[in-house]
C-alpha cells in the first residue's frame, strides 16, 4: 500500500521495514536469507521512526530513536502507519522518539528495496 503523503504530518509515528546485513541478525530480524557468501544473512527489521518534516518532491524526513534522520520517499512500499494494537504495544519506542532532540545527520539512502541484492557492508 503506498502511503498518502497528504494524510501525514509532523510528529505522526510511522513504521520502515529497513534491509540489514550481518553474520548474525537479532531477534527482531525478519525475512532471513543466507547471503550468496555463505557467511552474512539479509534480514528486514522493522524501524519504529517520527514523521519529522513532508518535504517537496513527495518525501518525508523520518527521526530515529537517536535522533537521526532519514528521508524517504512517501510511496516507499517499507513505510507505512503502524496499526492500533502497533501503536499500543510499541508506544513507549515512538514517546522515546518524540523526547529525543535531533541531530544534524540526514542519511538520504535508506537502502535497496526488499526485491534487489542488499550489499555486503
Amino acid at each position: 500500500m503506498i502511503m498518502d503523503v497528504r494524510k501525514l504530518s509532523p510528529g505522526d509515528w510511522v513504521i520502515y521495514r529497513k534491509q540489514k546485513s550481518s553474520k548474525s541478525p537479532g531477534e527482531r530480524a525478519i525475512d532471513v536469507r543466507p547471503a550468496s557468501g555463505g557467511e552474512m544473512y539479509h534480514y528486514m527489521v522493522d524501524k519504529f521512526w517520527v514523521v519529522d518534516e513532508i518535504l517537496d518532491q513527495n518525501q518525508i524526513r523520518l527521526r530515529t530513536r537517536r535522533g537521526k534522520r532519514h528521508t524517504v520517499d512517501a510511496d516507499d512500499l517499507r513505510l507505512r502507519k503502524p496499526r492500533f494494537w502497533e501503536r499500543w504495544l510499541y508506544r513507549s519506542r515512538f514517546e522515546t522518539i518524540e523526547s529525543t532532540p535531533p541531530d544534524d545527520s540526514d542519511d538520504s539512502q535508506p537502502g535497496p528495496l526488499p526485491s534487489e541484492p542488499a550489499r555486503d557492508e
